[in-house]
This record gives C-alpha cells, structure tokens and sequence, in this order.
C-alpha cells in the first residue's frame, strides 16, 4: 500500500470528517484488498441497512479519533 495518511490534523471539522470518511474507506481496502470482490459484495450490503449503520458507527469512530488529534478545532 501506499503511504498516504501524513497526519490526523486538518484546518476544519468539515474536513476532519472527509478525512475519517477516508480513514473508514482505506480500513476496507486492507481488510480486502481486492478491488474485484469489493464490487461484487457492494449491492448486498449497500441496501442493508444494518450494514449501512454499522458503516455510519465506523466512521464516527474514526471522526472522534481525528477531532481529538485536533483538539476539537479549538
């Protein structure tokens, strides 16, 4: 994999959100690095909505790790 993650600080919440949004999307890519199979599971979980709220639980793990990298934008 690349390295792509330099640093958890951003200017704005806004964009600490993009970030956690990246952060939730690059753990997928790790845990199953095929693009190919990614595709084919993606209709079944993206109608589901227990796996949709549990995408939504990920990424607001990932935001309150950023914002508090950021000490809240204070």
């Amino acid at each position: 994999m690349d390295k792509w993650l330099m640093s958890l600080k951003t200017a704005t919440p806004q964009e600490g959100f993009e970030l956690a949004i990246k952060l939730s999307q690059k753990g997928v890519e790790y845990t199953q690095p095929s693009l190919e199979i990614r595709k084919k599971l993606r209709p079944k979980y993206s109608t589901n909505a227990d796996s949709l709220i549990a995408v939504t639980q990920v990424v607001a793990i990932n935001y309150q790790t950023v914002a508090a990298a950021n000490n809240y934008w204070r």
